[in-house]
């Protein structure tokens, strides 16, 4: 028997420090709360359907842990992840945040969200085809008018939420500077559409070509 106690004696000793060590470790780092920013993120959404609401960018969480923990927690960015697989219809839904919605790290503990819910506006996802207008930056040179515009295309194709897409009469191109065209010119431009929940089918410039003519007299 006192033969099997002393084996090893060395590494049992070890063994025993390290577990005190690591006891007091723990006893000496309480338990602490923080306040942590999470960016939100949605997951398995249908692609017959778009989010039409307004959703926070960012959400506040408060969290619990050793110090030692929270620390670390502080540098990195945790999203808050939405599931949406099993919404199919068009719709509202209010989802409620709780630690299943965060990956939090081991020792680490959920406690609230601010705000606790997100209640989002589900949409049809649809796209239809809007006019191009061209935004001039100023007018031509003095004596000179714009005589013809056309763009190629002259429509374009823009998806989004419903709702949004269905408020959207035309889209316009970046300002095309006539500062000094006195004949007919070609530009590449950027399209922009105001609202920030409609997006182009194909996000890419356009062509602009441009006539101006010597006003009669001038």
């Amino acid at each position: 028997m006192i033969r099997y106690v002393t084996a090893n004696l060395g590494w049992k000793i070890l063994s025993l420090l390290i577990a005190i060590v690591l006891w007091y470790a723990i006893v000496d780092d309480p338990q602490h709360s923080m306040i942590v920013s999470a960016p939100v993120q949605f997951r398995g959404l249908s692609p017959d359907l778009d989010i039409g609401s307004d959703v926070p960018s960012t959400i506040e969480l408060e969290v619990r842990g050793p110090s030692s923990r929270l620390t670390d927690l502080s540098g990195t960015r945790i999203p808050v992840v939405i599931d949406l697989s099993k919404e199919d219809v068009p719709g509202e839904r209010t989802f409620s945040i709780s630690e299943r919605n965060i990956d939090l790290p081991s020792g680490v503990t959920f406690s609230r969200s601010i705000p606790s819910q997100l209640r989002l506006r589900l949409e049809r996802k649809v796209s239809k085809l809007v006019p191009v207008q061209v935004r001039f930056a100023g007018p031509p040179p003095a004596g000179y008018r714009v005589a013809a515009v056309k763009t190629f295309p002259d429509k374009v194709e823009i998806r989004g939420p419903e709702s949004h897409v269905e408020r959207v009469e035309a889209v316009e191109t970046d300002p095309v500077s006539l500062a000094t065209v006195v004949s007919e010119v070609e530009f590449r431009a950027q399209l922009y559409v105001a609202d920030p929940f409609v997006s182009f089918a194909k996000n890419e410039p356009i062509t602009v070509r441009v006539r101006t003519e010597r006003i009669p007299g001038s």
